[in-house]
């Protein structure tokens, strides 16, 4: 066999190690997982506690849309052994960094219809992307 032959499979698999790596996820659960530090191109996904039967939702107020795209809406799930009507579960954001610099992930938990009630909280990422 050749070593062109041989060197082919060797760089496209040493290729595919380097993509799976940069597309592999960070997961940020807690205020004290920030800031999140991101390659270009990786994904973040933001879970947070949530119960809207309460009327309280999350809302995006910065969405670090200089480094950050949203992938999708936010995706509500709640556990499945709960078993009881109304209880809390998980509010979920998908984003993907598309360039190089920072910004700032921000999240206000509130209720909608009462904006001049402050926000019982808020989750604050600093999002840093190379």
């Amino acid at each position: 066999m050749s070593p062109t032959r041989l060197l082919v499979p060797l760089a496209l698999s040493l290729l595919a190690g380097c993509a799976s790596q940069q597309s592999q996820n960070v997961t940020v659960e807690k205020q004290s997982e920030c800031p999140a530090r991101l390659s270009n191109g990786q994904n973040l996904i933001v879970t947070l506690p949530s119960n809207p039967t309460t009327g309280y939702r999350w809302a995006i107020q910065d969405s670090a849309g200089g480094v950050l795209r949203a992938l999708s809406p936010e995706v509500y799930s709640n556990p499945e052994d709960a078993g009881i009507v109304g209880s809390a579960g998980l509010s979920t954001w998908r984003f993907q960094s598309f360039a190089t610099g920072t910004g700032r992930l921000r999240l206000t938990y509130s209720q909608p219809w009462a904006p001049e009630v402050p926000a019982v909280q808020t989750f604050d990422c600093a999002i840093s992307v190379n």
